[in-house]
């Protein structure tokens, strides 16, 4: 083999490798933060305890139209609330294609988190420093999934407890996680994919006045190896009271035209890149999570390699469903 032969033979083993190692994370884009631009999202093992924190970016609210009257501000109050039961479901699909080859599947299986969540208006001075007014504190019940290997797998997790940093208009400005002590490796990974899917499809409320028929916009920045701009558009559709319908579009787009591969495995050229969604949550805000309703996206990208003609084509798609218990 000349030697040119084998550089290109080289390289284009490593772009394979590249793209094998970060497909995954494209599709996890809902449920990935990271406080570094180009990496995924790295938590931070807490001291004290088995506890890891993982930042959320920062989100900005823009009403686009304040809606009829009357109009009021939303705002959550959850001090006088029960505890609230809620099932979590989520879906992450990943179709991936590698020039020619044989079109390979990255899904994570589908997953039902049992959560049981109550507030308190004591945050820690680390929270605080985020914006968050109080903390929701969540116990993981008995998840499960079609996949019996992990349904297996996550018995262990029962009991695992976890805590979302909120302000009073519902952003959430970071998630904390306790595994309980004997939770298996790949239970906590599952539902760490889980809680921050449903992180970075949580909805803030706008805080001036409101009323039936208004639309506002959440930008938000989410990292995952490649920075995604994301706007959530958002229509109140319905306000009896306490209760929210709100119906919500999702449109990400990246915000360079470059992907740089972790662990300096070369660059991509982002040829084409689409991912949208819709849905409806339902809120009621004297409770500190939806009490109902899903958002479904999707999209397809396609990567080319700037030294060659490797070309990396996925489709993706995730969601997340709320039911009360």
């Amino acid at each position: 083999m000349k030697s040119t032969d084998r550089s290109r033979t080289v390289r284009s083993r490593t772009v394979r490798s590249g793209f094998l190692a970060v497909c995954s994370a494209v599709a996890l884009v809902a449920g990935c933060s990271s406080a570094d631009t180009d990496t995924d999202p790295a938590p931070e093992q807490a001291t004290s305890s088995n506890e890891v924190t993982i930042p959320v970016t920062p989100t900005t609210t823009t009403v686009i139209d304040a809606g009829t009257e009357p109009r009021r501000i939303l705002t959550f109050d959850t001090a006088d609330s029960d505890e609230q039961n809620v099932d979590l479901t989520t879906t992450s699909t990943v179709s991936q294609q590698i020039n020619n080859d044989a079109s390979q599947d990255f899904s994570s299986p589908e997953l039902t988190v049992p959560l049981s969540a109550s507030t308190s208006d004591t945050v820690t001075d680390d929270d605080a420093a985020t914006g968050a007014t109080r903390s929701v504190e969540l116990t993981i019940g008995a998840a499960t999934s079609p996949d019996e290997g992990l349904t297996d797998a996550l018995s262990a997790s029962e009991g695992s407890a976890a805590r979302l940093a909120t302000t009073d208009s519902g952003a959430i400005t970071a998630l904390h996680i306790t595994p309980a002590e004997a939770a298996l490796d790949t239970a906590r990974a599952a539902i760490e994919r889980s809680l921050n899917a449903a992180v970075y499809r949580s909805i803030d409320l706008p805080e001036t006045e409101v009323g039936v028929g208004a639309v506002w916009t959440v930008d938000q920045q989410v990292l995952s190896g490649i920075t995604l701009n994301q706007r959530a558009t958002v229509t109140l559709r319905a306000l009896d009271g306490d209760r929210a319908t709100l119906d919500v579009a999702i449109a990400q787009t990246p915000e360079s035209t470059t992907w740089n591969l972790p662990d300096d495995a070369g660059t991509l050229n982002i040829a084409t890149y689409t991912f949208t969604g819709a849905g409806t949550l339902e809120i009621d805000l004297t409770q500190p999570l939806p009490v109902g309703g899903s958002i479904t996206a999707g999209g397809e990208q396609m990567y080319t390699d700037p030294d060659s003609t490797t070309v990396l084509r996925q489709t993706v798609g995730d969601s997340i469903t709320w039911s009360s218990r």
